[in-house]
């Protein structure tokens, strides 16, 4: 007992323990092919990556076309809010047309402001900046149920699609 105790005291201290079956055929772990090991550890890597690359570029494609999807799809959700603050105003509910004609508001002037805002170019801006200077206006006309905000709701309605669409105003009657 005492010198199977010392054998595995003398084989614990190693790494990796080796059956002694191993050792008498000839292959211990000294004697194990590094280079091959290496070898297929590295192609594993490279097959791998391989896969893993056009993957990975991909997604990225991808991100960028969410961005510009959700962009476009604030400032139509934008448009929305406009068409129905205009139809709630001809329809003479005054409350909820100035309610979501102020949540137009809002997101139009957090768009204009956004410097960095590709949905928007320069020209846009500047126009929807002139167009903005009409909304006291239009949501105090609102607030006093005048009916003559449904008019001004629906002029600034045309004047905000033109300049989203890039046409020019034909008469500027947004007034």
């Amino acid at each position: 007992m005492g010198a199977a105790n010392q054998k595995r005291a003398a084989t614990s201290h190693r790494l990796f323990a080796v059956p002694n079956e191993l050792t008498r055929e000839g292959l211990s772990i000294r004697e194990i092919p590094w280079r091959k090991v290496g070898v297929f550890i590295a192609l594993s890597l490279s097959f791998f990556l391989l896969g893993a690359v056009p993957m990975w570029l991909k997604v990225r494609d991808k991100d960028g076309d969410l961005a510009v999807v959700q962009r476009e799809l604030g400032l139509s959700q934008m448009e929305n809010d406009l068409s129905e603050a205009v139809i709630d105003a001809r329809r003479g509910d005054y409350e909820p047309a100035r309610q979501t004609a102020s949540d137009f508001f809002t997101g139009l002037r957090n768009q204009v402001d956004k410097k960095d805002n590709p949905a928007i170019s320069g020209n846009q801006r500047e126009q929807l900046k002139g167009i903005l200077t009409q909304r006291d206006d239009i949501i105090t006309l609102l607030a006093r149920g005048d009916p003559a905000a449904a008019d001004r709701l629906s002029n600034f309605y045309v004047a905000y699609r033109q300049t989203m669409s890039g046409v020019q105003p034909s008469n500027g009657n947004t007034k």
